[in-house]
């Protein structure tokens, strides 16, 4: 990605999720960024594929991390941990994209479906561990889409966390915690 194409992506990433996709609009992100609206054309069609681009590409990271990172592992406890390290790093990393998506799932919209199904993608890595587990018996009995599910939005709420605690809870603390609870709930005894 280009250093235009970056700048426009970082500005409205900030923007969707202070003010909503509705309130901005192409003219401030523009002024922002410091450049015309042809320019902006010429990356983007529309403030609609812009949000696209932001939630697809984002989410696709977050995909991909968790697949990588729970494959380098064996156990489910260790696979439980990667997810939830993963997901939290992205959490914290990229707060205005989880800020953003969380503002952006709901709805009628063609913008709020393509959220959803982006989340739906990243819940579906962390719901085919849970049937591995399942499957070798290590896992206590569970609707596993309704479980990925709460891990999927235990994670995500590791933001109001990081301001309850202002800051003074770190990425390791609260993965161990939010694992250890997880783990708890779901691992056969």
């Amino acid at each position: 990605m280009n250093r235009t194409k970056r700048k426009i992506f970082e500005t409205s990433m900030d923007l969707f999720a202070k003010k909503g996709y509705d309130a901005t609009s192409i003219e401030e992100i523009t002024s922002i960024v410091g450049i015309a609206k042809g320019t902006l054309y010429y990356h983007f069609s529309s403030k609609e594929e812009i949000l696209d681009f932001l939630i697809v590409e984002g989410l696709k990271l977050l995909e991909h991390s968790l697949e990588t990172n729970s494959a380098q592992v064996d156990t489910i406890e260790e696979k439980i941990y990667a997810i939830i390290s993963v997901e939290l790093k992205v959490v914290y990393k990229y707060e205005n994209l989880i800020s953003l998506v969380m503002n952006e799932i709901c709805g009628k919209e063609k913008r709020n479906e393509k959220c959803r199904e982006s989340v739906y993608r990243c819940v579906d890595v962390i719901e085919n561990i849970l049937i591995e587990a399942k499957n070798k018996n290590e896992i206590n009995e569970c609707d596993t889409r309704i479980t990925a599910f709460e891990i999927f939005g235990i994670i995500c709420s590791g933001l109001l966390l990081k301001y309850k605690f202002n800051g003074n809870i770190t990425k390791k603390e609260l993965a161990k915690q939010c694992c250890d609870n997880v783990i708890k709930g779901i691992l056969k005894k």
